[in-house]
C-alpha cells in the first residue's frame, strides 16, 4: 500500500521559511517523478515543483528563487524548502508520486503565511 506522508506546514509570518518533508513508502521511490502542489482557498490546485529520480527540477514561476524542491533517493523522502514566505503563498502543500500510468498523492499540509 502506497503512503506519502507530509510535515512540516504551520503558521509563519511574512518573509518566513518553511521545510516540508513527504516520506513515501509502499513504493520504489526513485522510480518516481516526484512534485509538490497546493490548493488555496477557492482555487484550483496548481503545480509548485517537480523533481525527477535524477535531480532534474523544475517550479513555478512564482517560487521561483524562494523555493527548493529536493529528494533524498536513500530515505525515500522529498523535500520542499521555503524561503521569503508571502501571504499569497498559503495553501495545503500536497506531495505527488508519478510515473507512466500510476499517480499517488499525499492527504496535505497547511502552510499559513500571516502576520
Amino acid at each position: 500500500q502506497v503512503q506519502l506522508a507530509e510535515s512540516g506546514g504551520g503558521l509563519v509570518q511574512p518573509g518566513g521559511s518553511l521545510r516540508l518533508s513527504c516520506v513515501a513508502s509502499g513504493l520504489f521511490f526513485n522510480m518516481y517523478i516526484m512534485g509538490w502542489y497546493r490548493q488555496a482557498p477557492g482555487k484550483e490546485r496548481e503545480l509548485v515543483a517537480q523533481i525527477t529520480s535524477d535531480d532534474i527540477t523544475n517550479s513555478a514561476d512564482s517560487v521561483k528563487g524562494r523555493f527548493t524542491i529536493s529528494r533524498d533517493n536513500a530515505k525515500n523522502t522529498l523535500f520542499l524548502q521555503m524561503n521569503s514566505l508571502k501571504p499569497e503563498d498559503t495553501a495545503v502543500y500536497y506531495c505527488k508520486a508519478e510515473r507512466v500510468g500510476r499517480s499517488y498523492w499525499g492527504a496535505g499540509t497547511l502552510v499559513t503565511v500571516s502576520s
